[in-house]
C-alpha cells in the first residue's frame, strides 16, 4: 500500500521526467561560473522574480544565511517573527557566521508583523545599541499568505526607517498561485527573496536567492565561505529548471487537496481543524492523544509530523484518493477512542 506522507512538502520525490532532465544536464564548474545549467537556472529565477540576478545554493537555510550576511555586518541586527524559520529553525547561523543579532517579534494572526511594533523595535542611532539593518518577512508563513496591500505598506515602512527588506519565500510560489498574481508582484516589494525549489516545486534539493546584482555578488562570496560552492551542480539545477517550468501552476492542486482534507476532518467532532492555508492545515486532537493517533496512522501508512497539534501538508505526491483514505482512517481511529 502507498505511504501517504503528510509531514511536509519536502518529502516529494523527483518525477521520471525530472530525473531525465537531471541525467541529460549540460554541466561545468559552477565555482568558475562555467556551469551552463546553473547559469540558466539563475537567469530564469531572476527573471521570474523580477530581480537583476540570482544565486543557486544547496538549501533554503543557506539562502537565508547568505542574505543575512550580504545585508548585515557584525553587530548589526535583523528583525523577524518569533516563529520565523530564519530566526527559529536555522541554527542561529546569522549569529554564528556573521555576529548578526536577531530581534524577534510575535507574528500576528495573519502571519504579518505589526509594523508599529517593528517601529518600536528599530534601534535608535546610539552606540549602546546594535544597528537595525534588515526586516525579514515570511511568505507563506505557516501556510498563510501575506496580503499584497500589507507588502506595500511593509516596503514603504522599511524605506522610511532605513531598513532593507528580505523575504523568506520558501513557498512564495504557493502564495502567488493562491493570490492569482505573478510571483514578481510579490517579490517587487523586497530587496532580496529566497525561494526553495525542493518543497512544493518538487526538486530534490536547491534554493535560489534573488536580488540586485550588487547583493548577489556579495552573496556569491558568502556562499563560498559557508561551504556552498558546488562544482558540476547543473545536475541539481536541471531539476530546478524543470520545477519552474512544470510544477508551479499545479500548486493549486495541493491547495485544493488541503481544502478537501480540512473539510473531511472537520466533520470529526473529536478534532479541532483549522481552515486550510494554501497547502497546510493544523489538527488538534483531544489532549494527550496526539502520539497514539500518530502511531496508529503510521501503522496504516499515513505519516504525520510531531507535536500536540498535527500539521498536515499536501504536495505533488498526494492526490484526492490519498485525502479520502486519510479522512477515512482518522474517522475510524477517532470513533474507536469513544
Amino acid at each position: 500500500m502507498k505511504t501517504i506522507d503528510l509531514r511536509s512538502d519536502t518529502v516529494t520525490l523527483p518525477s521520471e521526467a525530472m530525473r531525465q532532465a537531471m541525467a541529460n544536464a549540460e554541466v561545468g564548474d559552477d565555482v568558475y561560473g562555467e556551469d551552463p545549467t546553473v547559469n540558466r537556472l539563475e537567469a530564469m529565477a531572476a527573471e521570474r522574480l523580477g530581480k537583476e540576478a540570482a544565486l543557486f545554493v544547496p538549501t533554503g537555510t543557506m539562502s537565508n544565511l547568505v542574505a543575512l550576511l550580504s545585508h548585515c555586518g557584525r553587530g548589526d541586527e535583523y528583525i523577524a517573527g518569533q516563529q520565523a524559520h530564519i530566526y527559529r529553525w536555522e541554527g542561529g547561523g546569522g549569529a554564528i557566521f556573521g555576529g548578526i543579532q536577531p530581534q524577534p517579534l510575535e507574528f500576528e494572526e495573519d502571519g504579518t508583523l505589526d509594523l508599529d511594533k517593528v517601529r518600536g523595535a528599530v534601534k535608535p542611532a546610539d552606540h549602546h545599541y546594535a544597528v537595525s539593518r534588515l526586516l525579514c518577512l515570511e511568505n507563506t508563513q505557516g501556510g498563510r499568505v501575506l496580503p499584497l496591500d500589507y507588502l506595500g505598506k511593509a516596503s514603504a515602512f522599511a524605506r522610511s526607517v532605513g531598513l532593507s527588506l528580505h523575504l523568506d519565500g520558501a513557498r512564495v510560489f504557493n502564495a502567488a498561485v493562491y493570490l492569482g498574481v505573478p510571483v514578481s508582484e510579490i517579490a517587487s516589494h523586497f530587496d532580496s527573496v529566497s525561494v526553495c525549489l525542493s518543497k512544493g516545486l518538487g526538486a530534490p534539493a536547491g534554493s535560489v536567492l534573488c536580488a540586485s546584482s550588487e547583493l548577489i555578488d556579495k552573496g556569491r562570496r558568502w556562499r563560498k565561505v559557508a561551504g556552498g560552492g558546488m562544482r558540476q551542480s547543473g545536475v541539481i539545477a536541471a531539476a530546478g529548471i524543470y520545477a519552474l517550468q512544470n510544477n508551479v501552476r499545479r500548486l493549486a492542486e495541493d491547495h485544493e487537496n488541503a481544502e478537501l482534507l480540512a473539510a473531511g476532518l472537520g466533520h470529526i467532532e473529536e478534532l479541532l481543524v483549522s481552515q486550510a492555508r494554501t497547502n497546510m492545515l493544523y489538527v488538534t486532537p483531544p489532549a494527550g492523544s496526539a502520539d497514539a493517533l500518530r502511531q496508529a496512522l503510521a501503522a496504516e501508512g499515513i505519516l504525520l509530523g510531531g507535536g500536540d497539534t498535527l500539521r498536515l501538508v499536501t504536495h505533488l505526491d498526494i492526490d484526492s484518493s490519498d485525502v479520502e483514505r486519510t479522512v477515512t482512517a482518522f474517522k475510524r481511529l477517532c470513533a474507536g477512542r469513544k
